[in-house]
């Protein structure tokens, strides 16, 4: 999924250096790479979505038809109602 430039090297050193152990900032470099694998890029969610998007497009151009059917039945039975009293 995502890919992150991570110098694993340079944060341990940076961790040793405010006086953390080896193991615990070892451990602590560890556990971030292992975060990273579950991250998601803006091109993964575009991905992601674009079914979604495709989805809604078509259901608004169904809805659009079905307004202007529903306009056409609204004016029809009104002509008819007017007619009928006219």
């Amino acid at each position: 999924m995502a890919t992150i430039t991570f110098d694993t090297q340079e944060a341990v050193i940076k961790l040793k250096a405010v006086g953390v152990s080896q193991e615990h900032a070892d451990a602590f470099v560890r556990a971030i790479i292992e975060a990273q694998d579950s991250l998601v890029t803006k091109t993964d969610l575009e991905m992601a979505l674009t079914p979604i998007k495709t989805d809604l497009a078509v259901l608004k151009a169904d809805a659009v038809t079905q307004k202007w059917m529903m306009g056409i039945l609204i004016a029809g039975v009104m002509s008819i109602v007017i007619k009928s009293f006219f």
